[in-house]
C-alpha cells in the first residue's frame, strides 16, 4: 500500500486538499494517507497527525514562530522516522513547508507541491529553494507554468480549483427571503477577512463606509460574511467594536457573493471567486505599515487582487494602506453601483478573467499525476 502525507496550513488549503483526497481515492482506494489539515482533510478520511489551529496566526512573535519550529521538526521527525511515506504533497502555506521540504528532501522523499508560493507576486528568490527541494510543481495559474519551467522545474498546470468546485449561483430571491433581505434594494456584502489581524485593521472602517453609503442612500442594504474558521465570540467581539448593526450571515460564502450586488473585500481568494460570479467589487487592504513596507520591498507586480494580475490590468479598484477611508470606499461603490457604463464595463471585463482559465478539474488533474509517480 502507497503512503502519502499532506501538509496544509490554513483553511482554504484543508479544502483544496480534500478534494485532492477524494480524487485519489476514486483512482486507487489502496492508499494510505495522513497529514496536517482541518475538519475537511478529516471528512476525506485523512488521520490526522496534527490539526491547524496554530498554523493560522499571522504575526511576528516569539509564540507563532516556536509553534511553527516545533511542528516543523514533529512533521519531519515523523515522516523520516516511523511513517516514511511515498510522497509528500504540500499545499500552500508558503513559508512553513517550504522550511520542512529541505528535510525532506535531503531524506529521499518524494515532494510535491500543489498550490505553491506565489514566487510571481513576491520574494522571487524562493524558486531556488522549490527547485531545489521540490520534485514536481503542480501550479494553479496558467503563467506559471511557463515561469517554474524556465528555471528548470518539472511541472504541471492543473487548472484552478475554483473553476471545477464553486457552486453556481445561489437563486437571488430565495436567499433574499431566506435572510430576511428585501429584494427591492441593492445588496452590498462585506468580507472583511478570514484573520484576525485583518478583522483588527479592516472591520470598523468597512463598517463606517456601509454607514455613510447607507446614509447617503436608504435605498441600500448590506450584509456581513461571517468568516466559517473564526468562532462566534472572536467575530461577535470586532462586530460589537465597530458598532456594526447589519445582518451577519455565516458559512454561506460563494452564495452570499453570487447574489450581491456589489462587494467591499479585503484581498484574498475570495475576490477570484467574486471575479467568477461576475460581481463587481473593490479591494480594500490594510495592515501594520512594518509589513506593508517589507511587503513593498519583496514584491515582483504591483498589483494586489487575484483578478487583475490574472488579466494583466486594472479591472477590480484596489485601495491600500491610508486610501482604506470612508470616502475612498464610499466612491468606488458608488460607482459601482450608480454608473451603468462603468458597471457593465466591469463586469464584462470579469467575465474575461474566467476565460484566462481553464476549464480542468483542477483537484482530479493533480490526483491523477500524483498516481503516477506512485506508480513510477
Amino acid at each position: 500500500m502507497k503512503k502519502i502525507f499532506i501538509v496544509t496550513g490554513e483553511y482554504s488549503g484543508d479544502i483544496h486538499a480534500s478534494h485532492v483526497v477524494r480524487a485519489l481515492r476514486s483512482f486507487n482506494q489502496d492508499l494510505e494517507i495522513e497529514g496536517v489539515g482541518g475538519e475537511n482533510l478529516k471528512a476525506a478520511g485523512v488521520k490526522l497527525f496534527s490539526d491547524q489551529k496554530k498554523m493560522g496566526a499571522v504575526g511576528i512573535s516569539l509564540g507563532i514562530l516556536f509553534n511553527h519550529i516545533m511542528l516543523g521538526k514533529k512533521i519531519v521527525d515523523y515522516l523520516t522516522g516511523e511513517y516514511k511515506p511515498d510522497l509528500v504533497l504540500l499545499i500552500d502555506y508558503g513559508a512553513f513547508n517550504l522550511s520542512i521540504s529541505k528535510y525532506l528532501k535531503k531524506a529521499g522523499i518524494k515532494v510535491f507541491y500543489y498550490i505553491p508560493p506565489q514566487v510571481w507576486a513576491s520574494r522571487k528568490w524562493r524558486i531556488k529553494t522549490i527547485k531545489k527541494n521540490i520534485d514536481e510543481v503542480l501550479c494553479i495559474f496558467p503563467f506559471e507554468k511557463q515561469l517554474y519551467e524556465s528555471y528548470g522545474i518539472k511541472t504541471h498546470y492543473c487548472g484552478h480549483p475554483l473553476v471545477s468546485q464553486l457552486p453556481e449561483k445561489a437563486d437571488k430571491e430565495e436567499f433574499f427571503i431566506k435572510h430576511g433581505l428585501d429584494i427591492n434594494k441593492k445588496l452590498i456584502s462585506i468580507f472583511p477577512g478570514s484573520r484576525v489581524f485583518e478583522l483588527k485593521y479592516l472591520m470598523e472602517i468597512f463598517i463606517k463606509a456601509a454607514n455613510n453609503l447607507q446614509k447617503k442612500h436608504p435605498d441600500l442594504q448590506f450584509c456581513i460574511s461571517h468568516a466559517p474558521n473564526l468562532s462566534d465570540n472572536v467575530y461577535n467581539n470586532f462586530l460589537k467594536k465597530s458598532g456594526a448593526n447589519f445582518k451577519v450571515i455565516k458559512g454561506e460564502n460563494q452564495a452570499l457573493l453570487s447574489v450581491s450586488d456589489a462587494l467591499i473585500l479585503a484581498s484574498g481568494t475570495v475576490a477570484l471567486e467574486a471575479c467568477l460570479y461576475q460581481t463587481p467589487m473593490i479591494i480594500a487592504y490594510r495592515g501594520p505599515w512594518l509589513f506593508y513596507l517589507i511587503y513593498l520591498a519583496v514584491r515582483c507586480i504591483k498589483r494586489v487582487s487575484l483578478p487583475n494580475i490574472i488579466a494583466d490590468k486594472l479591472i477590480v479598484p484596489e485601495l491600500l494602506m491610508a486610501d482604506v477611508n470612508v470616502a475612498k470606499i464610499s466612491y468606488e461603490i458608488e460607482k459601482l453601483l450608480f454608473d451603468e457604463h462603468y458597471r457593465t464595463k466591469n463586469i464584462e471585463e470579469l467575465g474575461g478573467v474566467k476565460a484566462l482559465l481553464s476549464n480542468k478539474n483542477s483537484s482530479e488533474e493533480a490526483a491523477k499525476v500524483i498516481i503516477e509517480a506512485l506508480l513510477n
